[in-house]
């Protein structure tokens, strides 16, 4: 019985020296920089020098830089006499700037009522000299002598300067009205017509005589002149 004790304890020591050793040699492989076999290598990423990431940088499109945008030049003008002819841009921008504006001195401006659309006046200037002239901008309006102008509708601004021949004519509209019920509407017997230059400086005004029963609640507008009767109308 004790033999077979000693025995068995000389096996267990044999088996725990084996396995001693070979934890050893894991260890030092380990250390030695081996790796087990089947294991995948991982490349360390390359480092980036710091003239790379300036040059990446510069050549990055600058945040928030608006993009560059052409504007048509202005001065472009056309020509209209109310029969539905569009405005033909002229072959430069200095064109428009050389023509005289409309006037009270080279032409005639009159006021009349429309059926469509319904609390609209329609305004015509209509060009009785001898040479071209150009309807700049919008008529500057004072309802009955009014110390202030009448609102000008910017979303109606034209393409390009409505320039008249000799008997041509331009139109702007007047909404004569807000919306129903803002402000009590009050009745107006004449209105001053301002024309002005391409400067939008004033070149004399005219006082017509409006239609019967014509009010305003302060909260209309006029556009600016168009080539034809339908753009003026638009609004």
């Amino acid at each position: 019985m004790r033999t077979h004790r000693i025995r068995t304890i000389a096996l267990a020591a044999t088996a725990l020296a084996a396995a001693l050793s070979l934890t050893a040699c894991g260890g030092e492989d380990k250390a030695m920089g081996t790796k087990p076999a089947g294991a995948a290598d991982t490349a360390a990423p390359a480092a980036t020098s710091t003239d790379d990431k300036a040059q990446s940088e510069s050549d990055a499109p600058e945040a928030g830089k608006p993009e560059t945008q052409t504007v048509p030049a202005e001065g472009k003008h056309a020509g209209g006499n109310g029969n539905g002819k569009k405005p033909e841009a002229g072959p430069n921008g200095k064109a428009a700037a050389s023509i005289p504006a409309c006037t009270p001195k080279n032409s005639t401006v009159k006021v009349s009522s429309v059926s469509r659309p319904i609390n609209h006046l329609l305004l015509t200037v209509t060009n009785t000299g001898s040479t071209n002239c150009a309807a700049y901008y919008a008529p500057f309006l004072r309802f009955d002598g009014a110390q202030a102008v009448y609102p000008v509708l910017d979303d109606s601004k034209p393409q390009a300067v409505v320039t008249l021949a000799p008997g041509e004519e331009a139109y702007a509209g007047i909404a004569l009205l807000g919306e129903p019920g803002q402000n009590e509407p009050v009745p107006s017997d004449n209105v001053g017509v301002i024309m002005v230059d391409k400067n939008n400086q004033s070149k004399g005004e005219s006082t017509l005589k409006l239609p019967a029963d014509t009010a305003t609640d302060g909260l209309g507008f006029v556009t600016y002149w168009q080539s034809d009767v339908e753009n003026a109308l638009m609004f």
